[in-house]
């Protein structure tokens, strides 16, 4: 019998579009902290030697965005001269002018509509203590290791990527992990058998264990495949925002509207609409509600309630999924001016989300399960 096998990759904040969106969230954040109602739309693009920086910001915050764009370079870690794209000798642009006047009107304080239409996305499951999908969680946790070792040695340098390959049954529960798959940027003097000793020693087995599996169960690894990657980050290929979308979210394994994240403030509801689905589905299934559950939101611009609200438990639900969806209606501030105040995103909090991730990290406040216990008795059920 074929097997059932569900495939995730993660890439390091190193990769050259992670470095955009980084870039772009960094220059949010230096907005936010002086001017907490700025509204920005920024969009980087990295490659050899070169940087530019395009969008709309409107805001009283003076922010040299050129600098800022520098820093993050820095925080990163290309620093190597000779490596194509170093933090003191790239070269950057900007070319940022102010929010669309048209736009403004339907997002202003007083009407409080969302700043585009769009639908988002959000999920939760039981199968890793974060109510992560296993294939992102391990991904992203061999992403997290990986730059752990980078930091602490020149050998290595920031680009890399991760691939994890699940194996379910027929119910959807995880039999085992089937395939690991991990590639990383290194200097010129790191032989290739020295480091996939390495990789295999001190990131994946350490990984694994961490969620309860053994390197030595798994069916197939491949560390640089290859061979050698001494040419990466924006040497190696350019980097734009917003194109690493399901990197950001579940790893495919959930919907996804399509919508980026990254240098976008809170009234864009691709960003805020995202959150409160992964926060509105994570509650329920906390509650014991599903063990598995997608929640989708819909706005049209300069419109405050969404356009459409619905659940999808795919059969694992406890209750139906439509008293699920009444659940969170009654529950739930699902207007942008209402998921702002909920989840605290007027201040400079997301560099981190670009440079570790978006779900699954217990500090971001999406993640919280304050609302499970509500839930749970509201729907009267005793799980």
């Amino acid at each position: 019998m074929e097997k059932r096998l569900f495939t995730s990759e993660c890439v390091t904040c190193g990769h050259p579009d992670k470095v955009a969106d980084a870039i772009s969230d960094a220059i949010l954040d230096a907005c936010l902290a002086q001017d907490p109602v700025s509204r920005v739309a920024c969009e980087t693009m990295v490659t050899t030697d070169f940087c530019m920086i395009c969008g709309e910001i409107t805001t009283r915050a003076e922010v040299d965005y050129a600098s800022v764009a520098r820093q993050t370079i820095r925080r990163i870690g290309y620093v190597h001269p000779g490596d194509g794209f170093d933090a003191d000798t790239v070269e950057i642009q900007c070319r940022i002018h102010t929010q669309s006047a048209d736009i403004a009107l339907g997002t202003n304080d007083t009407v409080g509509g969302a700043g585009d239409q769009g639908m988002m996305f959000g999920g939760a499951c039981a199968q890793t203590p974060e109510l992560m999908p296993l294939p992102a969680a391990l991904s992203r946790a061999l992403c997290d290791r990986l730059t752990q070792c980078i930091r602490q040695t020149d050998l290595l340098r920031p680009d890399g990527k991760t691939q994890v390959t699940v194996e379910f049954d027929e119910q959807g529960h995880v039999i085992g992990i089937d395939t690991v798959v991990v590639s990383v940027m290194h200097s010129r003097e790191l032989a290739i058998e020295a480091l996939r000793r390495f990789v295999r020693e001190q990131v994946i087995a350490p990984v694994l264990e961490n969620y309860g599996f053994s390197i030595g169960e798994v069916a197939h690894i491949y560390i640089n495949p290859t061979g050698q990657f001494v040419i990466g980050g924006p040497n190696g290929d350019t980097g734009l925002t917003g194109r690493k979308i399901i990197v950001d979210t579940y790893g495919g394994y959930f919907s996804h509207g399509g919508g980026a994240f990254s240098g976008k403030d809170p009234t864009k509801v691709d960003r805020s609409g995202a959150y409160m689905a992964r926060y509105m589905a994570k509650n329920l299934v906390a509650a014991g509600l599903a063990d598995r559950v997608q929640v989708q939101l819909a706005y049209a611009i300069g419109v405050a309630e969404p356009v459409s609200l619905r659940v999808d438990s795919f059969g694992t639900g406890v209750i139906s999924d439509e008293k699920m969806t009444a659940l969170l209606r009654g529950t739930c501030d699902l207007t942008p001016a209402g998921i702002i105040q909920k989840l605290n995103l007027r201040r400079p909090i997301y560099l981190d989300t670009a440079e570790n991730g978006h779900f699954g990290i217990s500090n971001r406040p999406w993640e919280q399960t304050d609302l499970a216990e509500k839930l749970k008795a509201m729907a009267g059920v005793c799980r």
